[in-house]
Parts: C-alpha cells; structure tokens; sequence
C-alpha cells in the first residue's frame, strides 16, 4: 500500500500511457482530442492561391466505374484525401457529413482513399456516412497532391484552391458555409 500511495503519479501516467498505446482506447482517445481542437480551416490568401490546371484525373467509385475528376471543372469542389485507421480523419468526418448534407447537391465532393473498398465500405456502414467515395488508382494532378492525412482542398469554379488544409477541422462551420455559398454565387 506504501508503494501505491508513493508512485500513484508514475502509476497514473502509465496508464495514460497504455490507454493511448492499445488500439481499442487509443483511436477513440485521440479522435476525440483530435475534434476538441478541430477549428474551421483557414482561407488561402488571394495572392497564394495555386490554380488547378489540368482536371484529367481517374477516379473509382464505390461502385467499381471509373470517375474522372474532369467532371467538376468549373464546378465548386472538395476534395479529401482520408483513411479509417488516421484519427484526425475519423475526427472531421461527421462534420464532413454534415457539409455533405447541405451542399451535396451543388457541390462535387470526393473523399479519396487508397484502401482497399472492403475496408472502406464497413466503416460507411458502421458510422453511417453517405457521402461519396472514391479510390485512387493514379496520383492526383498538380497542385492536389499530398503525402499527408488528412488533408483536403475546396477549390473554386475557376479552379483556383480556397482552402488547402492538412489535418483535422471543422468543415461545418458557419465560416466555410459562407465561403462556399460566395464560391457558388460567382
């Protein structure tokens, strides 16, 4: 009983230690820590907007066709390249959800993944997400691509990038509402 009450501070930090280590608590640990200090994203100043140039980009879809993202030039888009085993993925989807409820009829999105449509299905169904999926056989086109998860664009009709954000964020937030609702008014 000595040695609990002497060490129960080193004894505390473990178990914070093990909790964070072990699958099972460690993801929903951090996806929650991952939304408490999720903010809206910011915008990409006028100046330092990169252009998307070339559109031809194939993409599968959930159901096995092939998409090409050529499809939303000149359309208001975001994309997000994400996977179900990163947490600060998991930690932006419901808000991802709910964005996708409100634009998704004026608004192209595309969630991009490379993991296998098995994988990625079971976790549809489990979190109960309908927004549209995409794998990626080929690397996107200059300036889309990322070696970071997550990380997502908005990009205008013009083609230009809104919003370039590597990692977690509030994608339904009244700011980016009302960025988008200016994106599509032009």
């Amino acid at each position: 009983m000595h040695f609990l009450r002497k060490n129960w501070g080193n004894i505390g930090l473990l178990l914070v230690i093990a909790l964070f280590l072990i699958p099972q608590t460690g993801v929903p640990i951090r996806v929650a820590l991952q939304r408490i200090i999720s903010f809206s994203p910011s915008e990409v100043a006028q100046e330092d907007r990169k252009i998307v140039k070339n559109y031809n980009w194939n993409l599968i879809n959930e159901a096995g066709d092939t998409v090409n993202f050529a499809q939303s030039e000149g359309k208001v888009s975001v994309i997000n390249f994400w996977a179900t085993w990163c947490p600060p993925c998991i930690a932006e989807m419901p808000s991802f959800q709910k964005l996708f409820d409100t634009y998704g009829n004026t608004v192209d999105f595309y969630f991009v993944t490379s993991e296998k449509p098995e994988v990625v299905q079971k976790f549809l169904q489990k979190k109960e997400y309908n927004f549209p999926v995409y794998f990626e056989p080929q690397q996107a086109p200059q300036p889309l691509q990322t070696t970071a998860l997550p990380t997502t664009y908005l990009i205008s009709k013009s083609g230009a990038i809104v919003i370039e954000k590597e990692g977690a964020a509030d994608w339904n937030s009244e700011k980016v509402k009302r960025l988008i609702d200016e994106l599509l008014s032009e």
